[in-house]
């Protein structure tokens, strides 16, 4: 069983903009403190071609920025590096369940 973060942000205009994609989270973890990643665990690349968290940046107005979480029933075989779109794919028919909070960010005025 593991654990799949995928964080991003659908009102960027051009389209949804991926700010962090993570897999193989150990279910034992309750946080994840700023600026480091869960012990075991792999990032993806962003929409930045960054493999890392790129935190809210909005150009303008308000953006909802999703973070789902998903169990899985077994971990991921995917290397470093892969995308949100080929973790999607990697992860179904394989997921016991799933969240998803939504948080709103402005940009600077």
């Amino acid at each position: 069983m593991s654990l799949v973060l995928i964080c991003d942000d659908p009102d960027a205009p051009g389209g949804t903009w991926v700010h962090w994609v993570v897999w193989d989270i150990d279910p034992k973890t309750t946080q994840i403190p700023k600026g480091s990643l869960p012990t075991g665990a792999i990032v993806g690349i962003n929409s930045w071609d960054k493999a890392e968290w790129g935190g809210p940046a909005p150009p303008s107005g308000t953006h909802h920025y999703a973070f789902k979480l998903y169990a899985l029933k077994e971990s991921v075989s995917l290397k470093p590096g892969a995308n949100a779109k080929a973790l999607e794919a990697a992860i179904k028919g394989n997921i016991l369940a799933e969240a998803k909070l939504v948080g709103l960010f402005s940009a600077a005025r």
